[in-house]
């Protein structure tokens, strides 16, 4: 189920580790790629982080979720991610949803919504479906402007 933060007071820790995420979208962005950054964590650590990176990677799975996701699991020698939160300035597409539920994230906290592919809720609700044996606590909103206004920058530059 989706809560709707950005018509609440987020939680400071979400606000924190979404400026962390924010940086590493400003990265993507630096390096000509779609500005999108993820962090993952557990026990308020760091345990993977990502941005997006399929141009320079010339891999349409390196996704900032994906990443972050394959930083984890080297870091923790386990391709399960149990008790995680993933920080991610822009709403997961399926690609990234159906990882996120083969890793057993237990909560995503992301920034802007993805009106045209977004899998949190958004186009699809892939990360609380029933019909899948995981699903995953989904808080939207948080630096929801700051986020949109990186990517909405990104492709008006590009234009």
């Amino acid at each position: 189920m989706v809560d709707s933060s950005r018509f609440a007071n987020p939680d400071p820790r979400d606000v924190s580790w979404m400026e962390n995420a924010l940086e590493l979208a400003r990265r993507a962005q630096e390096e000509g790629e779609v500005p999108v950054g993820a962090v993952l964590v557990r026990s308020d650590t760091v345990i993977g982080e990502g941005w997006n990176r399929p141009i320079s990677q010339h891999d349409p799975s390196a996704h900032a979720e994906i990443i972050a996701l394959r930083d984890a699991a080297l870091r923790e020698g386990n391709y399960r991610l149990v008790d995680s939160t993933l920080y991610v300035t822009l709403e997961p597409c399926v690609m990234c949803a159906g990882a996120l539920i083969h890793a057993r994230v237990a909560r995503v906290v992301y920034g802007a919504r993805d009106p045209k592919g977004g899998a949190a809720g958004s186009v699809f609700d892939v990360l609380n479906t029933d019909r899948l044996n995981h699903q995953v606590d989904v808080t939207d909103g948080v630096l929801a402007e700051e986020s949109a206004v990186l990517l909405q920058e990104f492709f008006k530059a590009r234009r």
